[in-house]
């Protein structure tokens, strides 16, 4: 299989309500938003990947998605989420794999895991001789 694109879509039981949270409380990109004016489709920049919010979910209670977004200082993103109100379900931690991560939760409960590679971690190093 060769991927040539990719996203995560959502369909939250209230889009705007999950779309307020992507752009002013995560602080996502828009990259593009569709559909009709008074309840637009919403895609966000996702690193190299992209975030869809739109529709609705059926409301049922299924397996749910999770986000894993690296970020360069998981400290500092703490501090600006928790002020901003994010719903912080995991405090910092480091993880015995060596991660530094955080994990809070969007309005309809998805999980966001935010993570920090340490620069001495393995991940960071050039496996190419």
């Amino acid at each position: 299989m060769e991927v040539l694109s990719s996203r995560i879509l959502l369909r939250p039981a209230d889009p705007g309500r999950s779309q307020r949270f992507y752009r002013d409380v995560l602080g996502l990109a828009v990259y593009r938003e569709f559909g009709p004016a008074d309840s637009p489709g919403i895609v966000f920049f996702l690193g190299p990947g992209f975030l869809e919010v739109s529709g609705h979910g059926e409301g049922g209670t299924g397996p749910s998605p999770m986000i894993w977004l690296q970020v360069r200082d998981v400290r500092a993103e703490h501090e600006r989420l928790a002020a901003a109100g994010a719903r912080i379900v995991r405090e910092l931690r480091e993880e015995p794999w060596g991660l530094v991560e955080m994990w809070i939760e969007d309005p309809d409960g998805v999980r966001i895991v935010v993570v920090e590679v340490p620069e001495a971690h393995p991940l960071r190093r050039d496996p190419r001789s």
